[in-house]
């Protein structure tokens, strides 16, 4: 029985064992394809030294890299093939690096210009999706601090077509991207550790993590990005303001201001916004960003938003609630919801964009997803994908997602419990007048007040946004 238990042991331990590195290396490179480029975007072409194949995520291989704007109006040639440029290059992502298409990470070997975007050396290029088109531009046109940019490409990995891909700016301390005071890594001075702190809430184990306990229930893991490698006066301070951030948040008393003094309340506003109009349940409990700037009367900043889904679903209730097919623990939203200040920066965020400047996103994704039919037509052929997704299948389906959310928060906008109950008289004049109940069942729509309130029975209700008590 015992030689038994021994060898069960083993045998879990060394798959353990191999699920951590099949994580971080691919069992094997892509298999070579006859598929060749569409002809419709510009190349990349990439070398890697010797052409080895690109299998860990933590180890770059040197490269080289050439851009070929096939024509593309506005867009640069870099480099040749004959006078290529330097790059490293490795894989990255965590369930996207499992699939047999592989996202990258590339650095150049100076600060470059690509495509029109600003000069960086940090780059990914990231498996096209209409999520990802849609969810970066939501962003910008919410004015969210800084929104990660891309161009689609194709790219031609060691002599092979690997289809279509997005090269995407990656999220970093930089003037053009997170533009705040950078701080250096091992600081101790006290006066240089309160900012330039770029973080994340994170799902995943990692290196450069603290964890503190959220609740009695679970935790809640930061992964630090920059400052990298922290000294222990740096460690301390971002442990004990993130303990203090947690405490503030989940205070019994939902009127209290103290968490609006360590987070921007508005930034905080237009994440849930963003989260909500594309259904991400994902938002709360990873790739969920934050950073903080250098001074007196600086807070955390939420944001840049990345890693965006789209669960294209009927929603009955806000996402961070609804159910999906994997565990998840979105963090703070279910506290934050409950105070009032936050609810009514929500309403004032989405009286701003609401309708116009939402309506600007369909437009945007037919201007953008369309022209990418040919070259995703041989992105499918290349990875034996379903060749009925179309560009324009893409297209009509994030758009029907997107105008069905939008619609459905424009009337389940949050409403505290401590927000201020109004009598009916002159709580609701707009027409149509909308009816639900305070759990946002909707109830009806009528032409005036008296029609409204006509047998409700004595409760709470939300009136066009408000929040009327029937007595």
């Amino acid at each position: 029985m015992k030689k038994i238990i021994n060898t069960i042991v083993c045998c879990l331990t060394l798959l353990i064992f191999v699920s951590c590195v099949n994580d971080i290396y691919a069992t094997e490179p892509p298999s070579q394809s006859v598929v060749s480029v569409s002809g419709t975007l510009p190349v990349i072409y990439i070398d890697t030294e010797n052409h080895q194949p690109i299998i860990s995520k933590e180890e770059y291989l040197n490269a080289t890299y050439w851009l070929d704007p096939m024509n593309a109006e506005g867009i640069e040639a870099l480099g040749t093939k004959d006078e290529p440029l330097p790059l490293q290059i490795r894989g990255r992502g965590h369930s996207s690096w499992k699939g047999a298409k592989k996202p990258y990470k590339i650095k150049l070997g100076q600060k470059t210009s690509i495509m029109g975007m600003p000069k960086n050396k940090h780059w990914a290029l990231l498996k096209p999706t209409e999520n990802t088109i849609a969810g970066l531009q939501l962003g910008h046109i919410m004015n969210m601090a800084w929104t990660p940019s891309f161009r689609p490409v194709e790219v031609v990995l060691n002599g092979d077509y690997i289809g279509l891909y997005f090269l995407t700016e990656t999220i970093r301390i930089d003037e053009n991207r997170v533009n705040i005071y950078k701080q250096q890594d091992q600081e101790t001075n006290p006066d240089l550790i309160s900012g330039g702190w770029l973080v994340e809430v994170d799902n995943y184990r990692d290196e450069c993590q603290i964890t503190i306990p959220e609740n009695s229930k679970w935790n809640l893991t930061l992964r630090y990005h920059f400052p990298e490698n922290l000294s222990n006066p740096q460690l301390q301070w971002l442990t004990n303001e993130f303990k203090a951030i947690n405490a503030a948040i989940y205070s019994k008393d939902k009127t209290s201001t103290d968490w609006e003094g360590y987070i921007d309340i508005e930034s905080m506003a237009r994440f849930f916004i963003l989260q909500e109009v594309m259904d991400n349940p994902d938002g709360f409990h990873g790739s969920f960003y934050l950073h903080k700037d250098m001074g007196d009367n600086s807070k955390w900043i939420v944001g840049p938003i990345w890693d965006l889904v789209c669960y294209n679903r009927e929603k009955t209730d806000y996402t961070f609630k609804m159910k999906v097919h994997y565990g998840i623990t979105p963090h703070w939203i279910g506290e934050i919801i409950q105070y009032d200040s936050f609810c009514q920066s929500v309403k004032s965020v989405w009286d701003n964009i609401y309708p116009d400047r939402l309506s600007e996103i369909y437009d945007y994704i037919d201007e953008t997803v369309l022209p990418l039919a040919e070259a995703w037509e041989k992105d499918c052929e290349r990875w034996s994908e379903d060749p009925t997704q179309t560009a324009q299948l893409r297209a009509d389906r994030i758009k029907n997602a997107l105008g069905r959310n939008i619609e459905w928060f424009n009337y389940h906008l949050p409403v505290s419990k401590d927000a201020s109950i109004l009598s009916i008289q002159g709580a609701a004049t707009v027409t149509p007048i909308k009816v639900f109940t305070l759990h946002g069942i909707y109830l009806g729509e009528y032409k005036n007040v008296t029609d409204a309130i006509h047998n409700l029975k004595k409760g709470i209700y939300i009136i066009n946004h408000k929040k009327v008590i029937i007595k």
